[in-house]
Parts: structure tokens; sequence; C-alpha cells
């Protein structure tokens, strides 16, 4: 089997040894990802834009995800995500967790995981 990296330039890659995503097995491993912005929304818009170049990069695409976990710090600020998380998978929702849990830094309101297939 082989195993593809796929690298988004961040900073954190190199200091804390991980890439963005994995192609492995027929699948597609995005590590979690946050994104910037001011409100939960912005940063949900964001992380999944980060989240779209790696899937694009591998050959893949939000219509193959087949999970998705969603991490918050805040549970009650999930549901303005909704709107754009339905857009986003469209008729190809995947099975999804919500977990509310602290993040790497308290500026961040979402984080997202995903696995697609290749």
């Amino acid at each position: 089997m082989t195993i593809r990296r796929i690298h988004s330039g961040g900073p954190f890659e190199a200091k804390i040894g991980y890439c963005r995503a994995v192609v492995a097995g027929g699948f597609v491993h995005v590590a979690g990802t946050v994104g910037q912005g001011d409100t939960v929304a912005d940063q949900c818009r964001a992380a999944l834009d980060v989240i779209g170049k790696a899937l694009q990069e591998a050959g893949s695409g939000f219509d193959k995800a087949v999970r998705v976990n969603y991490y918050l710090p805040d549970a009650a600020e999930f549901e303005p995500c909704w709107p754009i998380l339905a857009e986003v998978f469209g008729d190809n929702p995947p099975a999804a967790t919500m977990i509310e849990c602290k993040l790497i830094d308290p500026k961040y309101r979402i984080e997202i995981e995903l696995t697609a297939l290749a």
C-alpha cells in the first residue's frame, strides 16, 4: 500500500510533526483543521476551505466524504455552522459527530476533521 502525505505549508506541521492530509488505503484522512475569523461561522468556512484544498490535491472532494468530526469548545455555537455544512455537503452528507471540548487555543471556535474516499 502506498501512502501519500499532503502538506499545507502551515508552521505547525513541522513543529508538531503532522501533515494536513494522508492518502492511504483508498481514503483521504484530513487532520483536524481550524480556520481564521471572528465568528464560529467565519472559522467554519475558513477551515472547510483548507480542507477542500487538501481534498482537491488528493483527487477527492466533499462529495466523497464518509466521516466528519466537529470539535467545539461551546456546543451552543454549532448551530450557526449548520447552513454552511448543509451547503458544502449538499446531497452527500457524511456520517458526523460533534464533540464539545477544549481546543489548542481559546481563539478557535471550531475544529473539523474529515475522512473521504480517495
